[in-house]
């Protein structure tokens, strides 16, 4: 079972003006019931924001929790083009299997998929967004799998086991919320010191600027 732990703001994985920089913290003009738990406020043009010491904590909890699984037994998927690099580049990392394109149907649930992706039995699969990436949550509901999700203001938490709350659209949010996720994993693993940096940095998780 995952559980959340207590937290000062001396032990947040980034510093607070690096969380607002990349805008992990802006939500959308809705907010579901599922997240009010995680919303901050509202501003006076009706957006709401997100708590991001509700987002630190828990993705301090999930990366002790990732730690614990064979990381070929991880999925990771994103739909949202933003998604995509900081998706891969955390299943570079860490082991995982990132699903960036088109989500087959039956990935999770036919052991007689044909096609370009395999069949895969996961034992924990991570969501960009459990909206965008609803095939994936779907089958992993489906094979009674734990799913954790990165949900903004305006997500539905149905079969979603543990939320982070985040920005899941913003480009810098993304790589932001990937980073510290695959630094902590390797923290929890012990394949780097328990407050030690990474070889690589949040910009190595940011995709490129779109270009229209």
């Amino acid at each position: 079972m995952i559980s959340d732990g207590e937290m000062s703001e001396a032990d947040l994985l980034a510093p607070m003006d690096k969380y607002l920089a990349a805008g992990c913290h802006i939500g959308t003009q809705v907010k579901t019931q599922d997240m009010e738990p995680f919303v901050y406020r509202q501003r006076p043009i009706g957006l709401y924001v997100l708590d991001v010491r509700k987002t630190d904590e828990r993705i301090r909890t999930a990366g002790k929790f990732l730690s614990r699984f064979d990381p070929s037994k991880v999925v990771v998927v994103s739909g949202r083009v933003y998604g995509k690099k900081p998706v891969e580049t955390f299943a570079y990392y860490t082991g995982a299997h990132a699903f960036t394109d088109r989500f087959i149907p039956g990935t999770l649930t036919n052991p007689n998929i044909a096609g370009p992706r395999i069949y895969i039995e996961p034992e924990l699969v991570i969501l960009t967004d459990p909206r965008t990436d609803q095939q994936a949550l779907s089958e992993a509901a489906k094979i009674g799998v734990p799913v954790i999700a990165l949900c903004d203001t305006d997500n539905m938490t149905t079969n979603v086991d543990y939320v982070i709350p985040s920005n899941n659209r913003g480009r810098k949010a993304l790589a932001l919320v990937y980073f510290l996720l695959s630094r902590q994993v390797l923290r929890e693993r012990g394949d780097i010191s328990p407050d030690g940096e990474a070889a690589f940095t949040a910009e190595d998780f940011e995709p490129q600027l779109q270009r229209f």
